[in-house]
């Protein structure tokens, strides 16, 4: 598999609900996207994921106490794209 780096920062934006930002370096095409929403949009307690091909960022509104970040970052690496976490 192709291995692409990530990096992440986050907000809060109800009392259970966080909003997680990843950045891909390099999203390479389109069913690269739908790889990466279908997996996360499948964990329990992903309200949305989205991706945004230009910008190479993928914005995950989860509930924190159903899957935490590393969950998320774990997801994305199962279906072989490494993660980084980012300073904030």
């Amino acid at each position: 598999p192709v291995f692409r780096a990530f990096s992440m920062n986050y907000e809060f934006l109800e009392e259970e609900t966080m909003k997680t930002t990843l950045r891909s370096r390099d999203l390479s095409c389109p069913s690269c996207i739908q790889k990466i929403e279908s997996a996360l949009r499948r964990l329990n307690g992903v309200s949305e994921a989205k991706v945004y091909f230009n910008s190479g960022r993928i914005v995950v509104e989860h509930d924190q106490a159903e899957v935490d970040v590393e969950a998320l970052q774990r997801t994305v690496r199962d279906i072989g794209y490494e993660t980084q976490r980012s300073a904030l």
